[in-house]
């Protein structure tokens, strides 16, 4: 089960249902089952407060993941995910806005499948499992969007 929800900005999402379906291919992919997968949209101030009191970080940051349960083979976690960093960083890689959202929400989807990103091998692995994962998008929420389904 995913699910949407926003603290304290409106929910940037669009066609939610091909969303869940590319999250869904992902998790197939990544030999997982989605059980419990909840997106959480909100301010850099809130994000900033939870870095701080569940991780000791005091600054901005895009996206943080929290597994709930570990069982292998199954993903149950919350992301939260900056909706101001989001819009900072598309502008600084020059990339739209949709795009940047949801390679942040399969970072997250990846995180609780249990890729790091601490090292520079982590951090390229994670790159391609992001890429290969946004080009998936293209069966699911960019067919949706032509089609008028929002």
């Amino acid at each position: 089960m995913i699910k949407f929800y926003a603290a304290d900005v409106s929910n940037p999402l669009k066609d939610r249902l091909a969303v869940k379906a590319w999250l869904q291919e992902v998790a197939k992919q990544g030999k997982h089952q989605l059980v419990s997968l909840t997106y959480i949209f909100c301010s850099d101030a809130f994000l900033l407060e939870m870095n701080k009191e569940h991780l000791q970080h005091d600054y901005y940051t895009d996206i943080i993941t929290f597994p709930i349960e570990e069982n292998v083979g199954e993903v149950y976690g919350e992301c939260y995910i900056s909706i101001e960093r989001v819009r900072e960083n598309a502008k600084e890689i020059r990339s739209n806005f949709a795009d940047e959202l949801h390679r942040v929400m399969v970072h997250g989807l990846w995180h609780l499948m249990g890729q790091g990103d601490k090292s520079q091998s982590e951090e390229a692995a994670m790159r391609i499992k992001e890429d290969g994962s946004l080009a998936l998008r293209m069966f699911h929420v960019e067919q949706s969007e032509a089609k008028g389904k929002n």
